[in-house]
């Protein structure tokens, strides 16, 4: 894994990991938006770019920005959003931490809503295109909509009833993130479902808000390409879920646990 050294300023209160596979073109909106956004907000912020074995110029667009929110760059050799979060994830050391697609198909307005319940306490926040007070346009085609509602009545028991595991909008207390991605297995797109499962199994309650979402044209997920491996993957994390002797003795103290440092990320 590479990176490029943090940026000179103050520390970080809040990281957001933008993974990225050939978002030449997508990137510098999604920044621009996110940098705007990120401006705004009353703690120092920072963004990771992580280029997921890219073959365009997505490297190249991080490195030349310049702007008035820090932007690191960090290279995933391991093909797969889930490896390319893991890697972000593990390289952030704020007290909170998130991340969000590219193409910020998720509205940046519900980052005032993550981040005031992150400071009340909640230790994961994540953003639901099923809750009832979500704005939805555009969600993909009908065969999309259909797997989605499926993969997500497999798995909510996994993830303590979230209806919407696979939104590109998602925030937690940074030492739990990072412990929680430090056991993450899951390379590709299913990896929300056994990043939420390791959250649970520490004793963190997850809680779902409202989104404005508007579906963006040149996602690279497609059920039929992706469709048998996201089963193969979610048949794996259930057989991970299955209760091991000593969650209950350990869960109380994780959370308190001081975490260990990730290999290679410091």
């Amino acid at each position: 894994m590479g990176r490029s050294p943090r940026p000179a300023g103050g520390v970080p209160q809040l990281e957001i990991v933008v993974p990225a596979y050939n978002e030449e073109r997508r990137l510098p909106l999604g920044l621009a938006l996110l940098e705007e956004r990120l401006a705004s907000l009353p703690v120092p912020a920072e963004i990771i770019v992580v280029d997921n074995a890219s073959t365009d110029g997505t490297a190249d667009v991080v490195r030349g920005w310049n702007g008035r929110v820090p932007v690191r760059l960090l290279h995933c050799a391991e093909r797969g959003k889930g490896a390319a979060v893991r890697t972000g994830l593990l390289a952030t050391t704020a007290r909170h931490v998130g991340f969000c697609d590219a193409d910020m198909a998720t509205d940046l307005s519900a980052l005032d809503t993550a981040l005031r319940l992150l400071e009340e306490g909640h230790p994961v926040v994540v953003g639901s295109r099923r809750h009832p007070g979500s704005l939805v346009e555009g969600y993909g085609q009908p065969l999309r909509r259909v797997g989605a509602l499926a993969f997500n009545l497999m798995i909510r028991d996994l993830v303590g009833g979230i209806a919407d595991t696979q939104c590109g909008f998602k925030f937690f207390a940074g030492p739990l993130a990072r412990q929680a991605a430090a056991e993450l297995r899951t390379t590709g797109f299913s990896f929300d479902v056994e990043l939420l499962l390791h959250c649970t199994r520490r004793g963190a309650a997850i809680i779902d808000i409202p989104v404005i979402w508007h579906d963006m044209p040149g996602t690279t997920f497609s059920m039929r390409r992706h469709a048998m491996s996201c089963l193969r993957d979610l048949l794996r994390i259930r057989r991970m879920a299955a209760p091991r002797p000593d969650t209950a003795a350990s869960t109380a103290v994780v959370l308190a646990m001081p975490e260990p440092p990730a290999p290679g990320t410091r």
